[in-house]
């Protein structure tokens, strides 16, 4: 039904003489699934009691276009900084800077490995404190603004030590945006929706991954030495004031959560809360009195679809760790700085197109394990070729497939942590900030194993793409294990046991068509 369909869309003004009229429902479009027992004897507010199904589903469309408008492209944006105010110390070796600060491979290595331990540190207490305060639309704009001062001041550093300070509290500010964000999803949109907005969410950082070397190239190209200062220096200065512009436009744009965006009226609200609490069977965020700091993290602590989940997570993260070193691996093909950056375009745009089609097909199907683990299998594939051969077009096939390979479901990964630890609210934002920061920790060992020499000397890249092929192999066996747990917990569901977790599991009560966890 379109966004201005004519049919019938007015509203009962007595709610208590209909809500629903039941006699309609075979000639009504099937939206989000209405589960079973338990949820049909959830309460919706006043003014979702008083619409008819028809107004209802017309009123959910405009809801999700009106969101999906102001916060989308707008996360998607500070994404793409956040990505590139990170991962452009890669591009930026290419540009001078381990020449002009004369850092060794090792020093450059931990450069790069010392982001990482403030991002892991900081994601759990601030996604915490994200869900505490309800108010994303403040707070990730205003950590945006923190780390790209922090970037723009990099261009300053004079030698190793300011450069491995820059780098920890560029990480340490850094690390509230992603978990954050994924939260920030789960708490609008549905289960079935949540796959592919996650994939929108995540293209960021592979619109990032295409652009960032274009971006370098071209101020390579055009800006060394300009005003005396090395082109390096330049990147970190114009993407760090990019990212501060942005980080001000956002104030004025992103919603924060259901019950707590102004620019909703009391309708959208309404209908934005009980929509997801109709997805699982219980009401998410609703305050920052019900929330708690450490009772959710307890929760999400002691069960165990957080620890395979967490697995998974780090084999797939660990096996994309090629990414943060992506120019220094196409640079293997024996082309000059400015071309191996264009090079580095080709695997991420594909990756862009791969990764929403199968987050798009997975939302469809709702399927899940599938998704996850073919593109992995690719990626497996593409790191065993590109280890075995030492021909340009071979190899560059392989580097075209590793990317889309490790990162087209990471996406759908990412969004069955969601899906399968939907409530509480505390809970899930608990562990969406700890398996995203473990799984980053790959990230601290994997920067020592890509060597960085200086001149034309090409490191050997066997031993770090071995290991992340293995890795990738790994996150293929944890994602079966976890469709194993799933199923299981269906079953019982499916005879009327009680799972926690599953809200609209009731002892002795069989539910047909009540909540079940996607596999």
């Amino acid at each position: 039904m379109a966004d201005g369909d004519k049919a019938t869309v007015d509203r009962t003004s007595d709610t208590d003489k209909v809500a629903i009229d039941h006699k309609s429902d075979d000639a009504i479009p099937n939206t989000e699934p209405r589960h079973g027992s338990l949820n049909s004897k959830l309460t919706p507010p006043p003014l979702v009691a008083a619409m008819t199904q028809e107004y209802r589903f017309g009123a959910e469309i405009r809801l999700r276009r009106k969101i999906d408008t102001r916060l989308l492209p707008m996360i998607i944006l500070m994404y793409i900084m956040n990505y590139l105010d990170r991962n452009n110390i890669a591009a930026v070796r290419l540009a001078g800077l381990q020449d002009e600060l004369n850092l060794s491979s090792t020093q450059y290595q931990t450069v790069i490995s010392i982001l990482f331990v403030g991002y892991i540190l900081m994601q759990i207490p601030s996604n915490l404190f994200l869900n505490k305060t309800g108010r994303p639309a403040v707070y990730l704009p205003a950590c945006m603004i923190v780390w790209g001062m922090i970037s723009g001041a990099t261009g300053a550093c004079q030698n190793f030590g300011g450069l491995v300070a820059c780098r920890f509290f560029l990480g340490f500010v850094e690390a509230a945006y992603f978990p954050g964000c994924l939260f920030y999803l789960s708490s609008w949109y549905t289960r079935k929706e949540l796959g592919f907005r996650t994939a929108v969410l995540y293209s960021g950082s592979l619109v990032s991954g295409a652009f960032g070397g274009l971006v370098t190239a071209g101020i390579t190209s055009n800006m060394d030495y300009a005003k005396g200062l090395r082109a390096w220096r330049w990147v970190f200065i114009i993407e760090g004031v990019i990212t501060v512009v942005i980080a001000f436009i956002a104030f004025l744009v992103l919603p924060n959560f259901p019950r707590t965006t102004s620019w909703l009226s009391e309708e959208e609200r309404q209908l934005a809360a009980f929509r997801l609490q109709e997805d699982v069977g219980e009401d998410d965020w609703t305050s920052p009195a019900s929330q708690s700091f450490f009772h959710g993290f307890k929760l999400a602590l002691l069960d165990i679809k957080t620890w395979i989940l967490m697995i998974m997570l780090l084999a797939i993260v660990s096996s994309a760790s090629v990414t943060n070193f992506f120019p220094t691996v196409v640079k293997t093909l024996g082309y000059g700085n400015v071309e191996t950056l264009l090079l580095t375009a080709p695997p991420y745009v594909l990756a862009v197109i791969t990764t929403y089609l199968n987050a798009w097909h997975a939302d469809r199907t709702g399927e899940r394990f599938f998704h996850i683990s073919l593109p992995l299998i690719v990626g497996v594939a593409a790191f065993i070729l590109c280890a075995a051969t030492r021909s340009v077009a071979p190899r560059y096939v392989a580097m075209m497939l590793m990317v889309p390979g490790v990162y087209t479901g990471y996406v759908v990964a990412l969004a069955w942590i969601s899906n399968s630890l939907p409530r509480p609210a505390s809970k899930r934002a608990a562990a969406l900030a700890f398996i995203n920061a473990v799984s980053n920790a790959s990230s601290i060992y994997a920067s020592y194993m890509y060597p960085q020499p200086k001149g034309k000397a090409q490191p050997d890249l066997t031993v770090p793409l071995s290991v992340d092929c293995a890795t990738a192999a790994l996150a293929v066996v944890m994602a079966a294990l976890m469709r194993i747990v799933l199923a299981r917990l269906n079953k019982k569901l499916e005879r009327g046991e009680h799972v926690e977790g599953a809200i609209n599991a009731v002892p002795g009560v069989g539910q047909e068509h009540g909540f079940r966890f996607l596999v």
